[in-house]
């Protein structure tokens, strides 16, 4: 017979949001068991976040080094993977060796356990030939996978996701990517600036579809700079494998790249974990959460399984909430109307809140404003590179901006400007009265929101 042993919390995951969680509910005095089936810190700092920005980090110092004449001279680059591979495995992932992050949730006085666990009835988690009764209940943070679409010939095949993009040592000649969102076009571009023939296969019209349309001009423009082909309006339909890639498209086109890149998405990892033992839906695409990351009595849920957002920040502010409702601390409640996001490609893409098709889809009365980033101060200083527009989306009976998006080199900095505008609701009457500094990028938000006056 199993020994159950009784505790206060189990967290179920020990990504970015589930670590948090567990961290200070230890550190609380809590009896916290953390589980984690692979590596703590999650996909985050070993196969997201982190190494791709080092990439890309690596790809954006080439094309400054190409951007040299016409600025300050003559310049020779040559590539060199080595570094960028030596910098995600012993700097940023220790080979991807999780003991630094196990190590700082023991040390908060948690227990961890390698495995995985599955539900097995209201604060019950089994994990192997373990069982534990948690009194207070539990945390389901088990994240996101890579989405596999069901493609003839795919399965079987050595076809990549971000993990082993992220993982290469060496690059190949050519790669082929499904999905133009922002882990394909980011891949694409770093992949592209060391070398590597890279071609984009994305189903609808449009790249980074979710984001403004002048995002997905800029996207474009960005990767056919860096010598990327991108496939628009069209989708895999068959893959055959014989060393290289064979990809045929629905046009009847075929593609052939060295490897295949699938990045079509993600999906909530709840496959297995015994929802139904705890009154939740098995077969649901995410778990929903009330204001205060409640997904049932004694059930909190954070991160990317609640389906506002596959994003580091938005697990950290979720697991803040949950954190605060399970020690009874009260405090805000979850609020998503400015939710920031960044695609890191070059030039950056930063934005939050609304697009301006959603606030119309709303029933907002729309009020825009635009300028491009070439036409602002900073960016006529910074010539070449200087590519990308500021667009703020106001509510005009109200005053206030719903969304913005920032594209350009300083993209996801100056976002933050307005993430702070629209969650504090500043009215758009105190924006225009502020101090805009000279030359910056973001003096570029008091431009865009001249159009805006009186609104």
């Amino acid at each position: 017979m199993v020994e159950v042993r009784q505790v206060d919390v189990v967290v179920v995951g020990l990504g970015v949001g589930g670590e948090e969680v567990a961290g200070r509910l230890a550190a609380a005095g809590l009896n916290v068991i953390g589980v984690e089936h692979r590596l703590v810190g999650g996909e985050c700092p070993y196969w997201g976040c982190i190494p791709t920005k080092i990439m890309v980090r690596a790809g954006n110092a080439l094309a400054e080094a190409r951007r040299i004449p016409g600025l300050a001279g003559k310049s020779t680059v040559e590539a060199d993977w080595a570094p960028v591979a030596r910098r995600i495995r012993d700097e940023a992932t220790d080979d991807w060796n999780d003991k630094v992050a196990v190590d700082r949730f023991t040390g908060k006085g948690g227990t961890f356990v390698r495995g995985t666990a599955s539900l097995a009835g209201p604060g019950q988690v089994r994990v192997g030939d373990q069982e534990f009764a948690a009194s207070r209940g539990v945390v389901i943070a088990t994240g996101t996978a890579a989405v596999v679409p069901p493609i003839e010939g795919l399965s079987g095949t050595p076809y990549w996701t971000n993990r082993e993009a992220v993982e290469a040592a060496t690059l190949p000649e050519s790669m082929l990517v499904l999905g133009g969102g922002a882990i394909g076009c980011e891949l694409a571009q770093a992949y592209a600036r060391f070398g590597v023939r890279v071609t984009v296969i994305e189903g609808s019209p449009r790249l980074l579809a979710q984001e403004e349309p002048e995002s997905s001009e800029v996207a474009a423009a960005a990767l056919a700079a860096d010598g990327v082909r991108v496939e628009f309006g069209t989708r895999a339909e068959r893959v055959a494998f014989d060393g290289a890639f064979h990809v045929t498209l629905t046009d009847g086109t075929v593609l052939t790249g060295e490897k295949l890149l699938v990045a079509t998405g993600r999906t909530a990892r709840l496959g297995g974990l015994g929802l139904e033992t705890v009154g939740l839906d098995p077969a649901a695409r995410y778990l929903t959460t009330d204001e205060r990351m409640r997904a049932g009595d004694k059930i909190w849920a954070v991160g990317d399984v609640t389906g506002h957002g596959a994003f580091t920040h938005m697990a950290m502010y979720e697991a803040d909430i949950a954190v605060r409702d399970i020690l009874g601390e009260g405090g805000p409640a979850a609020d998503y109307r400015a939710l920031p996001r960044v695609t890191f490609l070059d030039p950056e893409i930063g934005a939050v809140g609304m697009t301006e098709k959603q606030a119309r889809d709303a029933g907002l009365n729309v009020r825009v404003g635009y300028v491009p980033l070439n036409q602002t101060s900073r960016g006529f200083i910074h010539g070449p590179g200087n590519e990308g527009f500021i667009k703020l989306v106001a509510d005009a009976d109200r005053g206030v901006l719903v969304g913005g998006t920032t594209a350009g080199q300083a993209g996801g900095e100056m976002i933050g400007a307005v993430s702070v505008a629209v969650h504090a609701e500043v009215p758009v009457s105190t924006l225009l009265s502020s101090i805009w500094a000279y030359p910056t990028f973001h003096r570029g938000l008091g431009q865009a929101l001249s159009p805006l006056a009186g609104s």
